[in-house]
């Protein structure tokens, strides 16, 4: 668990008798990202500013990436040049530097300026731009089989490695499994979409 991920609070409990009393517990913390990318347009560099969105602090880099993916703006990692916090490591905004060769289509990127952590689709300008954009390999070489057993032990695997739950009880997780059912890399947040941003970008 990262310091920033969870807070401590004071507040009054109710029990199952109907008394309360007053205890320490942890909160998840909810804050803004503003996530930026640098590109070459017509031998330009250009900034601009793509989404604003509610996040549980931790793995920036991550939620960047994997935004960017899936909403089409870079097909892989390689596209990326570099990514820094602007102005510090304390500040919730994201610079994501693309390779000169990236070529952004700006116009498939219409969205408000604010998005909440509950709605992948929040923040869409349009209905034509809620479409899933990212690119996916259209063709799998190799039929996936997955036995019953192995699907129902998912969950719990996933849940023994959410840390921030343990203290907070109110993050989704998001988790990559090999096919016999093995966890490789697991992330968290408030929002379920940023879970599976963070996921994909690492």
């Amino acid at each position: 668990m990262t310091m920033s991920s969870a807070l401590p609070a004071s507040i009054i409990k109710v029990d199952n008798t109907g008394g309360t009393h007053r205890t320490d517990d942890m909160l998840a913390v909810e804050e803004p990202l503003e996530i930026r990318i640098g590109f070459d347009d017509k031998g330009e560099r250009i900034q601009k500013n793509i989404s604003v969105t509610m996040r549980t602090p931790g793995n920036d880099f991550e939620l960047a990436t994997g935004f960017l993916f899936t909403e089409g703006i870079i097909k892989n990692a390689e596209e990326i040049l570099s990514i820094k916090h602007c102005n510090g490591i304390n500040e919730n905004v994201v610079r994501v530097e693309l390779n000169e060769n990236v070529k952004v289509a700006l116009n498939k990127l219409e969205r408000n300026f604010y998005t909440t952590s509950s709605c992948g689709v929040c923040g869409k300008s349009s209905i034509e731009a809620i479409k899933t954009v990212c690119h996916l390999p259209r063709t799998v070489s190799k039929t996936l089989y997955i036995s019953a057993e192995v699907i129902y032990a998912l969950p719990g695997l996933l849940r023994s490695r959410q840390d921030v739950f343990d203290f907070t009880g109110g993050l989704h997780g998001c988790g990559l499994f090999d096919d016999s059912g093995k966890l490789l890399l697991s992330r968290e947040d408030v929002g379920r979409h940023n879970a599976l941003d963070k996921l994909i970008g690492a």
